[in-house]
């Protein structure tokens, strides 16, 4: 069960902890400037990790106005670690080890992280000790390719009991060309057989799965009424598409991070507005549980 929540502010450069029950925050830590993305907890260890897209470069072709219109193909992207008292914080992978950090996902039993990497065009992992960096899904490796946004991963995910491998590759902005894709970790990465699970979703970026209900939930940051959204959907046997998808909650503004805790079943999400809500999966009910200034990227769960 959750207790607070950690929540990337890239804007005010910081991670906020936000408490579940009443939505009272405090500051966990600043000096994120490196437009912090994905974030993930380790409960036995205790340590927090997170991403950073690197530095970007504004856009030429127009006046920057929204994220989109900055560009993050340098490869400046690094992981970061620090305690839960926010003190320890080192880089467990320095800055340039690969392109674009987004979504963190951890392999506790195997000691693993995995996190998309967007203009990397791939899906990454490491040990928890900073060693064996390895590509597990390469889509492109051109630089003209690895930035065309169909083949940009952003949301990642790991079901440790089956060993399968999520991932999102989002499309263009508001395009409906957004797929979620699934691999077993189990297969030697040369032979591993990438199934397409779902397509033409408007945008989605995050992910988590639940194994043991065979549920799989994501945002949608996409236009409405199928994008800003939260949904799920039941995982499908292998060789077998996704099914029908259930929305789960609507009206973000620009979804993106995704927590769920699994014993309350209730879902935290952020969003670009500095909105956190926090939906009762059993019920149908979202509540704003924080407002803060400024966005909010990835969140995890305490």
């Amino acid at each position: 069960m959750f207790s607070y929540l950690l929540a990337l502010n890239p804007v005010a450069q910081e991670i906020v902890k936000v408490d579940v029950t009443n939505g009272e925050s405090t500051v966990f830590m600043r000096g994120l400037d490196a437009f912090p993305d994905g974030i993930v907890v380790d409960p036995q260890r205790k340590h927090v990790y997170w991403t950073n897209m690197g530095r970007p470069r504004a856009s030429k072709e127009h006046t920057r106005q929204t994220d989109a219109d900055l560009d993050f193909s340098n490869k400046n992207g690094s992981i970061e670690r620090a305690d839960f008292d926010g003190n320890g914080r080192t880089y467990l992978l320095p800055e340039g080890a690969f392109v674009t950090g987004k979504q963190l996902a951890g392999a506790w039993a195997v000691g693993r992280l995995y996190w998309s990497d967007r203009e990397g065009a791939a899906v990454r992992s490491v040990r928890l000790d900073g060693t064996d960096q390895r590509d597990e899904v390469l889509v492109a490796t051109g630089d003209y390719d690895r930035v065309l946004p169909r083949n940009q991963c952003v949301g990642v995910a790991v079901d440790e009991e089956n060993d399968h491998l999520y991932w999102t590759q989002k499309g263009p902005s508001n395009g409906n060309d957004g797929r979620i894709f699934r691999a077993s970790l189990r297969a030697p990465i040369a032979e591993r057989e990438t199934e397409l699970l779902w397509s033409g979703l408007p945008e989605p970026i995050d992910l988590d799965v639940d194994a043991s209900s065979r549920a799989i939930y994501w945002t949608d940051r996409g236009d409405p009424p199928r994008g800003n959204t939260f949904n799920s959907a039941r995982i499908p046997p292998i060789g077998e598409p996704g099914g029908e998808i259930t929305v789960m909650s609507r009206d973000f503004h620009e979804a993106i991070g995704l927590a769920i805790d699994k014993e309350t079943a209730i879902a935290y999400i952020g969003d670009l507005s500095g909105e956190i809500r926090a939906i009762d999966m059993s019920r149908g009910v979202s509540r704003v549980l924080f407002k803060g200034t400024g966005s909010f990227t990835g969140i995890a769960g305490i």
